[in-house]
């Protein structure tokens, strides 16, 4: 059976099986008010990509699903949110990734 990349998300001309589980650097950052989040999944599993404010508090659950492997991209609109330090967390079956994102308005 041939892999043909990821079930949703992003997909592009040449995509390559990733080898491990990664959250990249959202884009723009520092960001007003929409960022972009993406990240690679090297196996198919529950992902959880969850915002949380400099407190501690989750402020925005952007994805609670079943992927496959691949790329992924998601849009965060943080216009509802206050300037400052917040974190990404991923999860992919209990393994945690998180990057600090700054939004500045």
């Amino acid at each position: 059976m041939e892999y043909n990349g990821p079930a949703s998300g992003v997909q592009s001309e040449y995509w390559e099986k990733p080898s491990a589980f990664s959250l990249l650097y959202n884009y723009p950052n520092p960001f007003n008010p929409g960022t972009t989040i993406t990240y690679r999944l090297w196996r198919s599993g529950n992902v959880k990509l969850r915002i949380f404010n400099f407190l501690g508090r989750e402020v925005a659950t952007l994805v609670n699903e079943i992927q496959r492997e691949g790329q992924y991209e998601v849009a965060f609109d943080a216009s509802d949110l206050a300037s400052g330090v917040y974190s990404c967390r991923l999860s992919l079956d209990g393994s945690i990734k998180t990057r600090k994102m700054t939004l500045l308005r």
